[in-house]
């Protein structure tokens, strides 16, 4: 069975269902990529438990979750199916790891699910598991929920953490755009790709205090904290990429992650 990569998706907003842009570009290139993979588990960032939440749903709703957007952001439907046996096994490896997991047999795909979903298998034919992410637990706890599911990318399971990599909406009315960018998104975004790329881990997990502008660039964690997931979904030994794609808005970064396992020294006898 091909072990798959973990993927970090800024997903952006809902309106990035209607206009792609660069992410839908860079996601259709990592599809072509890749081989199928038999199922997706999604750690979305608009699904938020008070403990890890794992959706069993056989045919999960497309949930629209949002207001104030075009009609035919409503008629869009992503009626993937569901994989039930594997949430069942994604809620015992969560509690294995003691995490105290629960299965929720109604949730359905939010827009943080079935947006990026879409752009990567538009025909919506692969079997998905969406699960919830827990801010007030902050990011180690969610690089272990990682951690607890890295196993299934040899079974040729994808995870996925779906937020962005900056996300600050109230720089709506700040009068950026994409001729006048918000000056934390670069430090922002660079500070994280070096940390992936050297392996600091411990930095990582200490962003709010380490990165430059981090509460600017993420005044609540829920965007970023599916970054952890997708990082400790890749195992102990990774090869961290960034992906490019664009600002949205002078202020959404768009960046994506792909995870690989990075090859291990062998010690010559």
């Amino acid at each position: 069975m091909n072990t798959f990569p973990s993927l970090y998706i800024s997903h952006g907003s809902p309106m990035t269902a209607l206009h792609p842009g660069q992410v839908g570009e860079r996601l259709a290139e990592i599809a072509a990529e890749l081989l199928r993979p038999k199922a997706i588990v999604i750690a979305t960032a608009h699904w938020l438990a008070h403990q890890p939440s794992v959706g069993g749903a056989a045919r999960p709703e497309t949930i629209h979750d949002f207001y104030g957007f075009p009609r035919e952001l409503f008629d869009i439907q992503y009626p993937a199916p569901g994989a039930p046996e594997l949430a069942v096994e994604v809620t015992q490896r969560l509690n294995q790891a003691g995490l105290g997991a629960t299965l929720d047999m109604q949730q359905g795909l939010d827009h943080g699910a079935w947006v990026p979903l879409r752009l990567l298998y538009p025909n919506a034919d692969i079997p998905v598991v969406p699960l919830s992410i827990q801010p007030h637990l902050g990011p180690a706890h969610q690089y272990a929920v990682g951690r607890a599911l890295a196993p299934l990318r040899e079974q040729g399971v994808m995870v996925i953490g779906s937020g962005s990599i900056t996300h600050n909406l109230h720089d709506f009315r700040a009068g950026y755009s994409d001729d006048n960018e918000a000056p934390y998104v670069r430090p922002f975004i660079g500070w994280i790709e070096q940390k992936i790329k050297s392996s600091d881990v411990d930095a990582l997990l200490d962003y709010r205090r380490q990165a430059p502008f981090a509460e600017r660039a993420h005044p609540t964690d829920e965007h970023l904290l599916p970054l952890y997931v997708a990082l400790g979904a890749a195992g102990e030994h990774v090869d961290g990429r960034r992906i490019d794609a664009g600002v949205d808005l002078g202020f959404i970064a768009m960046d994506i992650y792909r995870f690989d396992s990075a090859p291990t020294a062998v010690t010559a006898q």
